[in-house]
């Protein structure tokens, strides 16, 4: 991560001054209206992020995915100063635009694939099971975002990258300063940065030395066989690494939780359908993860490299846009009756792991991650419920419940 430039581009006489964004509240897991309203009022909406220039915002679905394909538009911000809700924006593979992101992203298509994650899910259910096992041993009430949420997803992506068991609590404290979810100010986020990539690159270096048989080491591999044609550096590798782990761990965890809360509050029918019936996983966490917005705000922005018409609107060269995907995939044009949870709908197009070139690398061992945690929930826990309110985390990033007091 790195602080952001200042090569903001002076807006055009006729562009609207830009309102206070983000809209979501951190306390809950609602769509702010502000973002109905903007879907149902024709154009775009100009919004002012807590840092950075001001960045026009896409809230429906149909200019959500053709923003996140259209090569138009560039990840790479060359020192511009981003619209962000952090002083310090990322970097790496999801700040490069082609040709460097097809060569950085190579290596972890090649070793982070679906049948990978699927070869993975008997061990994610004996992780997961394990864990619920240990959080009813240790009796009712227990947070659930504790013992369950949390381990889990991040047993899964250190066992899987082999990052050893006794320096997980170190990965999440790191973790959670630089995804300022522990209120953490500009100096740590960098300094938990460096620290990640200090640890990543020494393990790889002994990954390297000794191989073993884990993803750090068919990333290496990868490339290695794609140097000839100009394969990832060793910062890089560092880099997608870090990637991998924040990725895969924090998304994960917050979605779990996530998921649990809404079906205990709103549909605890689910559960005992999921107990009886643990093929309708799939289906409901598809469901779920278009109707849970993640996001605290829309993140990323894409630089118009040329004119290009979004919305009705003409967004300039230069210009930033955001795509608010949690408002998308709440767009009453695209998902009727957006609002309600419907697990036999047309799920197909959601962009909760994003779209186009940018699209998450690690989303099939998400889907089997929550695929098993919600089946292992509703079939070792068929009481489960809430033992009172959760808690919510500060949301720089991600919204999810920081305690989830749970009972069964």
């Amino acid at each position: 991560m790195r602080a952001s430039g200042s090569g903001a581009s002076a807006p055009a006489p006729d562009t609207p001054a830009p309102c206070p964004y983000p809209f979501n509240t951190p306390d809950g897991l609602d769509l702010a209206d502000a973002y109905r309203v903007a879907q149902r009022t024709p154009g775009l909406l100009r919004v002012q992020l807590p840092y950075g220039e001001p960045a026009w915002l896409v809230t429906r679905h149909h200019d959500a995915r053709a923003v996140l394909a259209d090569a138009r538009f560039s990840r790479a911000d060359a020192g511009r100063d981003a619209p962000r809700t952090t002083p310090v924006s990322p970097i790496g593979l999801v700040a490069t635009d082609p040709p460097d992101h097809t060569r950085l992203r190579r290596p972890a298509a090649r070793a982070f694939t679906p049948r990978r994650a699927e070869a993975l899910r008997p061990r994610v259910r004996e992780i997961t099971e394990d864990a619920i096992h240990r959080m009813t041993a240790a009796g009712a009430p227990a947070d659930l975002v504790e013992h369950v949420a949390l381990p889990v997803p991040i047993a899964v992506i250190c066992e899987l990258l082999g990052v050893p068991a006794e320096d997980r609590d170190r990965f999440r404290g790191w973790s959670d300063t630089v995804l300022s979810t522990s209120g953490a100010g500009p100096h740590d986020v960098l300094a938990a940065t460096a620290a990640l990539k200090e640890y990543m690159g020494d393990l790889l270096d002994r990954r390297r030395a000794d191989p073993a048989d884990d993803l750090m080491t068919a990333l290496l591999h990868a490339g290695d066989e794609d140097a000839p044609d100009g394969g990832a550096s060793r910062e890089e590798l560092v880099e997608l690494c870090v990637a991998i782990l924040l990725g895969g761990y924090e998304t994960t965890a917050a979605q779990l939780a996530n998921f649990t809360w809404v079906l205990l509050t709103e549909r605890p029918d689910a559960l005992a359908e999921l107990a009886d019936r643990p093929d309708r996983a799939r289906a409901w966490v598809e469901e779920l993860l278009r109707y849970v917005p993640l996001a605290a705000s829309a993140s990323l922005p894409r630089y118009a490299l040329e004119d290009v018409q979004v919305g009705g609107v003409k967004v300039r060269a230069g210009e930033p846009v955001l795509v608010a995907i949690g408002a998308a995939d709440r767009d009453a044009l695209r998902f009727p009756r957006p609002d309600r949870l419907e697990p036999d709908r047309d799920t197909s197009g959601h962009l909760a792991f994003g779209h186009g070139i940018h699209h998450c690398a690690g989303a099939a061992l998400a889907r089997v991650e929550l695929q098993e945690g919600l089946t292992a929930l509703a079939r070792l826990l068929p009481g489960l419920r809430p033992a009172g309110d959760a808690t919510w985390r500060p949301a720089a990033f991600l919204r999810g419940p920081a305690t989830l007091p749970v009972r069964w």
